[in-house]
C-alpha cells in the first residue's frame, strides 16, 4: 500500500510531503505513524540539517482529520485518556523533539488539525492563495490543542476570531502575513523554491548550532522569563564544549568555508 507521506532528501534538506488529495492532505492513522516515524529519522539523520514541510497539489496543505478514515472503532479510540498517547500526538517535529530547522510551505488550505503543523512550525512561507480556518466549532467540537498551539505565534484575539468564527473566520494568507502567523507569502509558483532557497541558507549553518537554537526558543515558552532564560542559557553551556564555535571563528578569520561537526543531538 503506498505510503500517505513523501520523503526526499538531498543536499541537507529533507522535503516531506503530505499526500492524501481524497481528503485534501488531511491526516489518519497511517498518516500519523509515518509523521513520527520520518520525524525521528530526520532527527536522527547526520546528512540532514533542515527540513520543508508541505502538501501535495496546490489546493490544500491540511485539513486536519480525516474523518472519512474512520471506523467506529478508530473513532471510539481518537481521543485516549491523555494527548500523547492519541494518534496525533506525534505528527510534528516539536512533539517529536526533531531539533532541526523546520520550515512549513502552505502551498493551500489549512483547516483544524492542520494549524498542529503551524503552531509547531519554525519558519513559515505561504502561497499567495493559501487560506486559514477552523471549523472545530462548526463541527460541534471545541477547538483546544490548535488554539492553545497558536496563542504562542499571534495575539490572543486572532486565536479566539479563528476558533469562535469556524468557517465564517477564514482568512487569507496576505491576513496571515498581516497578523505574522506567515513570514512570507508569494506567488504559488515560487512556494517551493523560495522554501528551498531559504532551507539552503539554513543549512549552510552548524548544525549542531542551528538545533540547539531552535531548542533554546522554544523550550524558554515552557518557563516564566528567567526560567526560560535558564534553560536557553543551558543550550550555551552545552555548546561550549563543541568544535563548531572555534571552527566558524577560524574559518571567518582564514576566508573559507566552514567544515562544520556532524549533529549528534543536543542532550
Amino acid at each position: 500500500m503506498p505510503g500517505t507521506v513523501h520523503y526526499e532528501a538531498a543536499e541537507r534538506v529533507a522535503t516531506i510531503t503530505l499526500d492524501n488529495p481524497k481528503a485534501l492532505n488531511a491526516f489518519d492513522n497511517k498518516m500519523c505513524a509515518e509523521l513520527k516515524k520520518i520525524w525521528n529519522s530526520v532527527e536522527k539523520d547526520p546528512e540532514i540539517a533542515c527540513a520543508i514541510l508541505t502538501g501535495a497539489g496546490d489546493r490544500a496543505f491540511c485539513t486536519g482529520w480525516d474523518v472519512s478514515s474512520l471506523s467506529r472503532e478508530e473513532s471510539e479510540q481518537l481521543v485516549p485518556g491523555d494527548r500523547w498517547s492519541a494518534p496525533y500526538g506525534y505528527i510534528t517535529a516539536l512533539q517529536n523533539r526533531c531539533w532541526k530547522p523546520v520550515i512549513t510551505a502552505v502551498n493551500g488550505v489549512c483547516n483544524g488539525g492542520g494549524f498542529h503543523f503551524i503552531a509547531d512550525s519554525d519558519l513559515l512561507i505561504a502561497a499567495e492563495h493559501a487560506s486559514f480556518l477552523d471549523t472545530h466549532v462548526s463541527m460541534g467540537m471545541p477547538s483546544t490543542l490548535e488554539a492553545a498551539g497558536l496563542a504562542r505565534r499571534i495575539p490572543l484575539e486572532r486565536v479566539f476570531r479563528l476558533a469562535l468564527l469556524g468557517k465564517p473566520g477564514r482568512i487569507t494568507a496576505q491576513q496571515a502575513f498581516d497578523i505574522g502567523l506567515v513570514g512570507e507569502v508569494v506567488p504559488g509558483e515560487d512556494l517551493m523554491s523560495r522554501a528551498r532557497e531559504t532551507a539552503d541558507i539554513i543549512a549552510q549553518h552548524s548544525p549542531t548550532a542551528l538545533a540547539r537554537t531552535k531548542r533554546a526558543i522554544w523550550e524558554s515558552l515552557d518557563h516564566g522569563l528567567d526560567a526560560g532564560l535558564d534553560a536557553a542559557h543551558r543550550q550555551i553551556e552545552r555548546h561550549l564544549g563543541h568544535p563548531d564555535p572555534a571552527e566558524g571563528s577560524k574559518a571567518f578569520l582564514e576566508k573559507r568555508k566552514p567544515s562544520w561537526s556532524p549533529y549528534r543531538g543536543t542532550d
